[in-house]
């Protein structure tokens, strides 16, 4: 309908300009001839009037059958004000004669087959009876159709010619208009093909799993498709135009592999770079060159979240080791044990009954007294190794954090330029844990981050609730955070701080954080560490509210312990 209407447009704009030249002309030229013109100016306002006419009828039409009958009314009555302008101007021998092959060509517009031989028969016979009544002189008595100077000879001649004329364009147009109508339908058609293979395209990059995004000759984001969107947590809106080496935080060693004339063939490679919201992303990413005509246009990525997947690896190689290491440990544990507390009891036994000097009396305290240090490592050792069954119960987290902070005030205030900042949940915040271990996991986060500041600083405590995307599904969890303004911990080490022995101070047996993993890590939760150097570390304890959530959590392949 659309493409009929525009025709039809374009068919009232051809008349207007053709009979304001045309007539305007001829006005002008009779005019200075001093004859009468009556006649030019009655087509010429005519045409006006019945164009606006059109037009505010056209708006009332949208059949598109209904249409093409509108299009022929206009090419009919443009023949019948032809007929009478020739008939006014000399007949056959009327200038404008040509405005019939004028009009067969602009009808050729309107969507019919054949229309060029129809018009071109129509004027013939208009024409013809027009040629008829003058070279018989019927319309003498009329006073505006004078009878011709020409012979009927002449006249036969005339009419031959330009009935001639009239078919041989009608002929073409119609023929002409018959190929660009079966043009506009191939071009449609292929125009719809083109969009549906478009459209099938943009569904299956939309529709894969894997992030996509691709780039211009300058290394510009040109695309971003829903995957890697929901990977990278940034909209299309927010990439569009940035170099996709900023985006994904892609810094080569090398300055020259950063160049775009380096991506010549497929390239894979592991990146780590951060997610909108901060958190730690990394992703498995191949680049490819965009060819088009056979000319490098930008380049495409393909690429997937390994993020989970690292995790678990790097867990589970954890796990193995400190699986084989428990075992030597524990058996080895119990073996120095049992001869270092014989040891330990003899020396006391010595001290009490040997007269020593008072330098053999202290080698003999530092004896014994290391000797019961390393009993006490042993002992927390052998705790880690082999933990005790949990004894899960309802408890509300708010009140076992509370109990803790009364110890862990009295440490504070042992502690130089040290103070707790606490902001428990407004809420209940009820779990399945076992409380005497939780305990030990708020006591030991507490001490750890006293030990951080060793020239004071302040120790904020928080607990709430929050959700976490798991699989599709939102899951409740409970997180209790311990954020400290400490020394901070060296990008280095992050990897290395839940591993036993790991520990940087002068004393300690490196066995508190990885108790508190292991302990979080049997209630299903894990542990977020973010921490700068000079800034401070935050300990962030999530937890399920029950503990079917946790072995949902862990199934669902969330990490055990999340470093940002």
């Amino acid at each position: 309908m659309g493409d009929i209407k525009t025709r039809i447009y374009w068919l009232m704009g051809w008349r207007v300009v053709i009979v304001t030249l045309l007539l305007g002309l001829s006005l002008a030229f009779q005019v200075t001839k001093g004859e009468r013109v009556e006649t030019f100016y009655a087509l010429i306002i005519f045409t006006y009037a019945a164009t606006l006419l059109y037009a505010l009828l056209i708006r009332t039409l949208s059949n598109p059958e209904m249409l093409v009958q509108f299009a022929w009314a206009q090419v009919l009555i443009d023949f019948l004000l032809e007929t009478l302008l020739i008939a006014r101007t000399g007949g056959i021998e009327s200038p404008f004669a040509v405005l019939y092959v004028i009009s067969v060509t602009v009808a050729s517009l309107v969507p019919r087959r054949r229309v060029g031989l129809l018009t071109a028969s129509l004027c013939i016979i208009l024409f013809g009876i027009l040629t008829n009544v003058q070279l018989h002189g019927l319309a003498e008595g009329w006073g505006w159709l004078l009878p011709t100077r020409l012979s009927a000879a002449e006249s036969l001649q005339a009419f031959g010619v330009y009935s001639l004329a009239f078919l041989v364009v009608g002929f073409l147009s119609g023929a002409l208009a018959d190929q660009l109508g079966q043009a506009d339908l191939s071009l449609r058609e292929k125009e719809q093909g083109l969009s549906h293979l478009r459209m099938f395209h943009e569904n299956i990059v939309h529709s894969i799993s894997s992030g996509v995004f691709t780039a211009d000759e300058h290394g510009r984001i040109t695309s971003f498709n829903p995957a890697a969107q929901e990977a990278t947590g940034y909209d299309f809106e927010q990439v569009r135009g940035r170099p996709w080496q900023d985006v994904f935080d892609w810094h080569p060693k090398q300055p020259e592999d950063n160049r775009r004339d380096a991506i010549t063939a497929n390239i894979r490679f592991d990146v780590e770079c951060k997610r909108s919201d901060g958190n730690r992303l990394i992703l498995g990413m191949t680049l490819g060159p965009l060819h088009e005509q056979g000319e490098q246009k930008g380049l495409v990525g393909v690429f997937k979240d390994l993020t989970q997947i690292r995790d678990l690896e790097e867990e589970m190689r954890r796990k193995q080791w400190l699986a084989s290491l428990g075992e030597m440990s524990a058996g080895m544990a119990h073996e120095i044990r049992n001869p270092l507390g014989a040891l330990a009891g003899a020396m006391q036994m010595l001290r009490k009954d040997l007269q020593a000097d008072e330098t053999s009396q202290r080698l003999m305290d530092i004896a014994i007294r290391e000797a019961t240090r390393l009993d006490a490592i042993i002992t927390e050792f052998l705790q880690y190794a082999r933990p005790p069954a949990l004894n899960l119960a309802e408890h509300d987290l708010n009140k076992v954090l509370a109990e803790t902070l009364d110890l862990v005030q009295h440490e504070a205030g042992s502690r130089k330029g040290v103070s707790i900042r606490a902001v428990p949940c407004a809420e209940a915040l009820c779990a399945q844990v076992d409380q005497d271990q939780m305990k030990q996991v708020f006591w030991n986060l507490a001490v750890n981050a006293f030990d951080a500041m060793p020239s004071g600083g302040e120790l904020s405590i928080t607990a709430g609730r929050r959700q976490v995307d798991v699989g599709g599904y939102k899951v409740d969890v409970i997180e209790v955070s311990f954020h400290d303004t400490g020394e901070g911990i060296p990008k280095k080490n992050l990897n290395k701080i839940f591993l036993p022995f790991f520990t940087t101070k002068q004393r300690g047996s490196g066995l508190g954080l990885a108790a508190v993993h292991r302990i979080v890590d049997l209630h299903g939760g894990w542990i977020k560490v973010e921490s700068q150097a000079g800034r401070g570390t935050t300990f962030g304890v999530c937890l399920p509210r029950t503990a079917d959530a946790g072995v949902r959590l862990w199934h669902e392949g969330r990490e055990p312990w999340k470093r940002s």
